[in-house]
C-alpha cells in the first residue's frame, strides 16, 4: 500500500455505509494508519443549509440543491483548516462518507445526470478517490434498516426513490468506468462480511 489513501464510501440510504466507514477506520488504525473520517454534506454553513433542505425545513429547486452540494464539496476539498487536500498532505488516510457519485445518483434521478457530472467536474479535477467503494444494498433491505433505526425519514428516503437512485449509481459507474476506480460489494450481507470484502480490496491497492 502507498502511505495514505483517499477512500470514498457510497450507497443508497440504509445501505450500511456509515457503519462501514467506522469499521474501515478502525481496521486501518489497527494497521498503523493515521485516519481522518469526514462526510458530506459537511457541517459547514453550506452543508448546514443542505441538511435543512433534506429535513424539509427549507425548500429549493433540485438544480439549486445540486449546486449547493458542489459548493459544499469544493469547501470540503479546499478548506484551509480541515479540507481533504490538507489532511492528505498531513499524511492522513481520508475516508469520506459520500462524495460526488452521491450527487450523480441522487440529483440524477430528478435532473439530467450529465448536467450534474459536468457541474462537479471541478471537484473531480481537484481530487479523485484512490478508491470509491459502493455498498450495493437493495432498496427493500435499506428501507427496513431506515424504518427500524430512525424516528423520521429524510427528503430522498422512499423505496421508490431509492430504487431510482441505485439505478443512477450503476449508470454513473458504467459511464465513468474508464476514469474512476470503483469497487462494488453486496451490502445486503452482515456488516462483518462487507467489511472483510472492503478490506481485501483496499489491501490490493
Amino acid at each position: 500500500m502507498k502511505k495514505n489513501l483517499f477512500i470514498a464510501l457510497e450507497g443508497i440510504d440504509g445501505s450500511g455505509k456509515s457503519t462501514q466507514v467506522k469499521l474501515l477506520a478502525e481496521k486501518m488504525q489497527q494497521e498503523g494508519y493515521k485516519v481522518y473520517i469526514t462526510a458530506e454534506p459537511t457541517d459547514g454553513p453550506i452543508g448546514s443549509m443542505i441538511r435543512k433542505i433534506m429535513k424539509s425545513e427549507m425548500h429549493a429547486d433540485e438544480r439549486t440543491i445540486a449546486a449547493l452540494f458542489v459548493a459544499d464539496r469544493l469547501e470540503h476539498i479546499l478548506n484551509k483548516s480541515n479540507g481533504i487536500l490538507k489532511k492528505l498532505k498531513e499524511g492522513c488516510t481520508v475516508i469520506t462518507d459520500r462524495y460526488y457519485f452521491s450527487s450523480y445518483a441522487y440529483h440524477g434521478t430528478h435532473i439530467d445526470m450529465n448536467w450534474v457530472i459536468h457541474a462537479n467536474s471541478i471537484c473531480a479535477e481537484l481530487l479523485k478517490p484512490d478508491l470509491t467503494v459502493y455498498i450495493d444494498s437493495s432498496p427493500e433491505v435499506s428501507m427496513k434498516r431506515i424504518n427500524s433505526g430512525r424516528i423520521s425519514t429524510e427528503h430522498y428516503e422512499t423505496a421508490e426513490n431509492l430504487a431510482k437512485v441505485r439505478n443512477k449509481y450503476l449508470e454513473a459507474f458504467e459511464q465513468l468506468k474508464q476514469q474512476e476506480h470503483v469497487f462494488i460489494t453486496n451490502g445486503d450481507r452482515t456488516p462483518q462480511l462487507v467489511a472483510t470484502d472492503i478490506w481485501n480490496k483496499i489491501s490490493e491497492i
